[in-house]
């Protein structure tokens, strides 16, 4: 049964912090009241009770409410994901939770053997697991061949043929592969979040599967030159929930979770605009006429409802998404974010690096360009325009027919060269591209539309597979261009 966290009342303006994290505060840089938390600076705002959202009293801003304890909650959700088959606690009540043994060895003890497989202890609540994958792996020639004719185009049927399995045993071998693909990524990752002091970020939000309208989404970050992938998640979650909500309620718990809602009336799309400033300007007027701004699926007009688990409101595994980011980042000194233009990609990234971005270490930058630009060309003149209710600073460039905007987010002025130059996020696009091209029978298959469960081990492989196996022209893997690796990893390698 959910209960109200409390009434709205002029002493609990805002859903109540969890621990230090309160993300419900003015989102506008340049205001005097950006990222304030003293109720006297806000109005609540209810004209529709389904939509609360505050107002800022000096600019006029007026972010969507979010509930603290759930983006928390969905934080530990993800980490349990991400660690899912991976040597660590799991206990949700512990500040461990989901850190592999493989990057926090201090952490834990080891604690005799299962088998021949090695056993642990969690030193802060004593809880005790065992290590799967350290063990001999006597389906690796198995499983080489399942990824081989699943990376060269075969369908499950197929392969299940070819290699005499069931279905089941097919996607149990899937499970098994992703398990390890993430054993192998933890180790490349911590190294590279360690020693990265200066790094640029891509990100890109898009739907996992763009043709089946079943409101799963996709937000996943980059390494914004190497391309090496650093996270993606989804807001999706394989076990049902048994009271999911209708309507988004910020001062209830366990909000996050998302009811089928019933289909809506929505005007007809416009024909797309031409010009690099048209686009962007259609942009700001699409997501002001949104019910809720940071909610892309508010506008949608029907959404297909996975038949098993729950769908998860996105701005919540959005926000946890760079909540994640930001503490693994803990080692950072000057970080970039290039991303579209998105209001929940730069209200998330904003509110989670709200210190950093006073402290002029992290750049969010909106960038939008045409398809021919050339990364890293130097701009020609550049027109300073501001642009949508909120008179973002976008700064665009043209060499010859083709143009390019971006809009640093952080306030930052005379440096627009430099962001024209650097920033792009054609990187992590071209990746999630790749992976729907690679994988276009699964995405697409008519029955996986409310079944999209099945995708989650690719989502782990095809990461894995991109990070340290694939190589691009010059013959380098993203993880020998950030200098994790020296060669690419074979798939013997990957696996073992």
């Amino acid at each position: 049964m959910i209960k109200p966290l409390h009434t709205d009342c002029n002493d609990a303006l805002l859903p109540p912090a969890c621990g230090h994290l309160q993300l419900n505060h003015c989102k506008t840089v340049g205001c005097p009241n950006f990222g304030s938390e003293d109720t006297r600076h806000y109005v609540l705002q209810r004209n529709n009770p389904n939509r609360p959202t505050l107002v800022c009293r000096e600019c006029g801003a007026f972010p969507p409410i979010l509930n603290n304890h759930d983006v928390a909650a969905e934080v530990s959700r993800l980490k349990l994901m991400q660690s899912s088959g991976l040597p660590a606690c799991s206990n949700p009540d512990c500040e461990n939770l989901g850190l592999p043994v493989l990057t926090h060895r201090h952490l834990y003890h080891a604690f005799g053997y299962s088998g021949d497989r090695q056993r642990y202890r969690c030193k802060c609540c004593q809880s005790t697991f065992v290590d799967r994958w350290s063990g001999f792996n006597g389906k690796n020639q198995v499983q080489q061949k399942l990824l081989a004719l699943l990376f060269t185009g075969y369908s499950v049927r197929d392969i299940c043929r070819r290699l005499s399995m069931n279905p089941k045993s097919f996607y149990d071998q899937l499970s098994h592969i992703a398990s390890r693909c993430r054993r192998q990524l933890s180790m490349f990752d911590a190294r590279l979040f360690k020693h990265a002091h200066q790094l640029s970020l891509a990100s890109n939000l898009l739907p996992l599967q763009p043709k089946s309208d079943n409101g799963v989404s996709w937000i996943a970050s980059c390494e914004a030159n190497s391309g090496y992938v650093v996270g993606q998640h989804i807001n999706y979650q394989q076990t049902d929930v048994e009271t999911p909500s209708d309507t988004h309620n910020p001062y209830q718990n366990d909000t996050r979770f998302m009811a089928a809602p019933a289909a809506r009336l929505v005007e007809a799309s416009p024909p797309a605009p031409q010009g690099t400033l048209a686009r962007v300007d259609a942009k700001y007027r699409e997501i002001l006429s949104r019910p809720n701004m940071e909610d892309p699926l508010s506008s949608m007009p029907r959404i297909n409802y996975p038949a098993k688990g729950c769908l998860i409101r996105p701005q919540y595994t959005v926000y946890a998404h760079y909540l994640h980011l930001a503490q693994m980042l803990e080692h950072n000194e000057s970080l970039a974010i290039y991303m579209p233009q998105e209001t929940l990609l730069r209200s998330a990234c904003i509110s989670v690096f709200m210190e950093r971005i006073k402290a002029r270490t992290v750049h969010p930058v909106y960038v939008e360009a045409d398809r021919d630009w050339e990364h890293g060309q130097k701009a020609g003149r550049i027109d300073i325009v501001l642009v949508g209710w909120w008179r973002d600073r976008w700064a665009f460039t043209r060499q010859d027919e083709v143009s390019k905007g971006i809009c640093h987010l952080g306030g930052e002025k005379d440096n627009e060269a430099k962001w024209l130059e650097l920033a792009s996020w054609d990187a992590i696009g071209d990746y999630q591209d790749r992976f729907h091209d690679q994988f276009s029978q699964l995405v697409d298959e008519p029955r996986r539309k409310l079944r999209p469960a099945g995708l989650l081990p690719l989502l782990d492989i095809y990461r894995a597979w991109h990070n340290l196996c694939r190589q691009d022209r010059t013959g380098m893997t993203p993880a020998q261009r950030v200098g994790l690796t020296s060669a690419p990893l074979t798939l013997e390698q990957l696996l073992n």
